[in-house]
């Protein structure tokens, strides 16, 4: 087959390397076989620049150093060493799996303590010995292995995962309660049979789901899941042609979770709130959940069965700061509800020494073009509701906390990231991208 096929491509993208050798090259082909042969360090990836048509070979790939967008840049990586299965016995396993079944991290293959090992990077320079990186030099029965950081273990075997067991897996058997927000099984196919994408690439899709933003999201491999409160859990797809698609994964036929007897006070961001408030903080009723009159929404009941929504009762099924209510106001769509916290002992304290509670205020208006603006507004100007930050639905973007780490875009509160007029957000309407919130200047406010 073809040389490439071996390799990852990603378009646009550049790494922060520390080991790099430059060649000119006339195509990709040529830069990959620059790699295949490269003798100063072990090739795990290479860029090339069509414009300049240089090539260069590096030491690193994306998992293990930083990237950033270059227009002109095409990044490829050795499918080997983004590999977190073994094949086999997984003599060709380059994981970077460092630690022991038993948890114990591994010695460095070129040391010599606390273990004098017998296999090391010059007596076996094919092995993939780098680091401490679990290799099987010896083809163990067993599988990858390492010398163990314990003087009183010598070595011991890595838990490291049979590819074989991962290649598709349909899911017979396996169900989902709820939405499946808390589905960890292995189903990998679409509902209409496509195979999904590995959550830790970008392509054939490029997406905001860094697994380190989302450590209890559970994104393994390329396993469908519902991280962002869907209707049930779905993946992106490796067809170019078809971003996302559910999965077909059945209701369990027990029933969900019960709520427990923190449900009738606020706590957290009040998820778990099953309280019987219907009215909210400025004194309008709530609408029933079941109805669309006066306001129009997709929060029906029998899609959303573990979320709560009985009757007119203030919920928070999205994840909001706490929970709300479509108003049967028409000229208010939503507003939030007055729910009384959990945990009173602060006030209790404070009310027997008679001492105030001071709550804090956050500021809701902004300076100059607010770029300094952290309250807690998450509407737009046309009292359109914001889009999580962190969330590809229903708009697909690059303003990311990861990408912009000093402009506090936490959950879906307005933000000025890149210096825009004023505070704005994208917005929950899939037919209206972003707009600029329902906020003033500081200087216009007659009391701050």
């Amino acid at each position: 087959g073809d040389i490439l096929d071996d390799y990852l491509r990603t378009d646009g993208v550049w790494i922060l390397i520390r080991s790099k050798q430059f060649y000119k090259t006339n195509n990709e082909r040529e830069c990959a076989e620059k790699c295949e042969a490269e003798r100063n360090f072990t090739c795990r990836a290479f860029l090339f620049t069509r414009k300049k048509l240089q090539c260069l070979t590096l030491a690193e790939n994306a998992k293990m150093t930083v990237a950033f967008p270059s227009m002109d840049t095409v990044l490829y990586e050795k499918r080997i060493y983004l590999m977190q299965c073994k094949r086999g016995i997984g003599t060709d396993y380059r994981g970077t799996e460092a630690m022991t079944q038993r948890g114990i991290p591994c010695q460095k293959w070129a040391e010599k303590t606390p273990h004098r090992p017998n296999y090391t990077p010059e007596k076996y320079p094919n092995a993939g010995l780098e680091e401490n990186y679990c290799r099987n030099p010896d083809a163990d029965k067993n599988g990858p292995w390492c010398y163990t950081t314990d003087p009183a273990k010598r070595f011991d075997y890595c838990a490291i995962p049979d590819c074989e067991d991962q290649v598709m897996h349909t899911g017979e058997g396996e169900c989902m309660q709820c939405n499946g927000e808390d589905y960890h099984g292995e189903v990998s196919r679409t509902e209409s049979g496509l195979e999904c994408q590995r959550w830790d690439v970008q392509e054939p899709h490029m997406h905001g789901f860094i697994l380190k933003h989302y450590p209890e999201k559970d994104l393994k491999m390329n396993y469908c899941r519902n991280p962002d409160g869907e209707l049930r859990p779905w993946c992106f797809t490796t067809n170019p042609n078809k971003r996302w698609e559910y999965c077909n994964i059945p209701r369990c036929s027990t029933p969900p979770p019960v709520s427990g007897p923190d449900s009738q006070c606020l706590s957290g961001k009040g998820e778990d709130y099953r309280g019987r408030i219907a009215i909210t903080e400025s004194g309008n009723v709530c609408q029933h959940w079941d109805t669309q009159l006066p306001h129009k929404h997709g929060w029906i009941p029998d899609r959303y069965p573990c979320k709560g929504l009985q009757e007119n009762y203030c919920r928070n099924p999205d994840g909001e700061k706490k929970p709300w209510c479509y108003t049967t106001n028409s000229s208010i769509r939503w507003e939030y509800c007055t729910i009384p916290p959990c945990d009173r002992t602060a006030q209790g304290i404070a009310g027997m020494n008679n001492v105030p509670v001071q709550v804090p205020l956050t500021e809701e208006c902004y300076r100059g073009k607010g770029q300094s603006y952290r309250g807690t507004t998450s509407v737009t100007a046309s009292g359109k509701k914001c889009q999580a930050w962190s969330s590809m639905f229903p708009h697909s973007h690059i303003k990311t906390p990861d990408r912009f780490p000093d402009a506090d875009l936490r959950d879906n509160y307005c933000r000025n990231p890149d210096g825009d007029s004023s505070p704005w957000c994208f917005t929950t309407d899939p037919n209206t991208l972003w707009e600029y919130c329902n906020l003033k200047r500081c200087d216009d406010h007659t009391q701050e």
